[in-house]
C-alpha cells in the first residue's frame, strides 16, 4: 500500500479500538441487527464440518463463531486491525464454550498466512473500509484453497439505509464535513449494484453472484438509538467533536424529529439494505 493508504490503516487501528468498548457494549443489539446479512454470508459458503476458514474483518466474532460451531472438525481464524475487538472476540468465544475459534490481528491487505491456507472466507461488514480493495482481494485469493468459497456484505445506497442518514443528513446541514473522495473507504463505498462484483471478477474469482438484503432495525426508542449511535459511531462523534454544545443539542432535536417522522405510528424503526456477494477460487 502507499503511505496514504497505511495512514488511513493506521487510522482505522485507532478507531475500532477506541469504540470497542460501546461494540462490547451493544454486541447484543449489533449481532441480531446484522445477522440477516451473517446467515447469507454462512448460507452461500456451505460450511462443511473439517473446512479451515478465515473470518475477516471479525470484529467482536460473529458471524465466524457461527461458522466454528458447524466446523467443529476445522479451525476458524478471525482477522481484524483491533486487538481490543479481537480480545472481546475470544471472550465471546469462551463464553459460547468455542474452542475451534482463533484470533490473530492482521491487515487483510498484507494476510500472515501461506498460500491455499483456507476452504471458506466470510467477510460481513468490512470491504468498503479497506484501503486497497484490490489488494485486500488478492492477499484472499492467494490464501484459499483451489475450489475454495468466498461471501462478503457490504451496505447498499445511503437511500436505502436511513439508519445512518437519519443521523449524517442532520449533522451535515450543521457541520462542515471533511470532503469525502471518491473510492476511498466509506460506508457506502461498494453500494452501487455490480461494483463489488466486477472486482471479484479482476481477481480471478468464478461464479459469482450477488443479492440483495433489506430489513428494518427495532432500536425500541429515540434515546436508544442515539446512544448507539454516539457509543459505535465513530464519524458520527468525530463530527459532534468539531462543534459546541448547543449544536449537538440542536442536532439531537433535529435527529430525534426525524426519527420520529419516519415512525408515524409510534414505533421505533429504520432500515438498511446490504448486498452478499458469493464467489469461488
Amino acid at each position: 500500500m502507499d503511505p496514504q493508504q497505511e495512514l488511513i490503516r493506521e487510522q482505522q487501528k485507532q478507531s475500532w479500538d477506541k469504540f470497542s468498548p460501546g461494540w462490547k457494549k451493544w454486541d447484543s443489539f449489533n449481532m441480531e441487527f446484522l445477522r440477516p446479512m451473517g446467515e447469507a454470508i454462512i448460507a452461500n459458503l456451505e460450511i462443511k464440518r473439517d473446512d479451515e476458514v478465515l473470518d475477516i474483518a471479525t470484529g467482536t466474532g460473529e458471524p465466524g463463531l457461527t461458522i466454528a460451531s458447524l466446523a467443529p472438525n476445522g479451525t476458524v481464524t478471525g482477522t481484524d486491525l483491533s486487538e481490543n475487538m479481537l480480545a472481546i472476540a475470544l471472550a465471546n468465544a469462551q463464553a459460547k464454550g468455542i474452542a475451534n475459534y482463533q484470533t490473530v490481528t492482521a491487515d487483510v491487505c498484507e494476510l500472515p498466512f501461506a498460500n491455499q491456507t483456507f476452504n471458506a472466507i466470510s467477510c460481513r461488514m468490512g470491504f468498503m473500509f479497506f484501503p486497497d480493495m484490490k489488494l485486500a482481494l488478492e492477499e484472499m485469493y492467494r490464501v484459499l484453497k483451489p475450489g475454495g468459497r468466498i461471501s462478503t456484505s457490504v451496505w447498499s445506497g445511503p437511500e436505502s439505509n436511513n439508519w445512518v442518514t437519519t443521523t449524517m443528513s442532520i449533522i451535515q446541514k450543521h457541520i462542515e464535513l471533511p470532503h469525502h473522495i471518491p473510492g476511498s473507504p466509506g460506508m457506502f463505498r461498494c453500494g452501487k449494484p455490480g461494483m463489488l462484483a466486477a472486482l471479484f471478477k479482476q481477481a480471478g474469482f468464478k461464479n459469482i453472484r450477488e443479492e440483495e438484503i433489506k430489513g428494518d432495525i427495532d432500536y425500541k426508542s429515540f434515546e436508544q438509538y442515539w446512544e448507539i449511535m454516539l457509543d459505535v459511531g465513530a464519524p458520527i462523534v468525530a463530527a459532534l467533536s468539531k462543534t459546541d454544545d448547543e449544536t449537538k443539542e440542536l442536532i439531537k432535536k433535529e435527529v430525534g424529529e426525524l426519527f420520529k417522522s419516519r415512525n408515524a405510528t409510534g414505533e421505533a424503526k429504520l432500515q438498511y439494505a446490504s448486498i452478499v456477494i458469493y464467489a469461488e477460487k
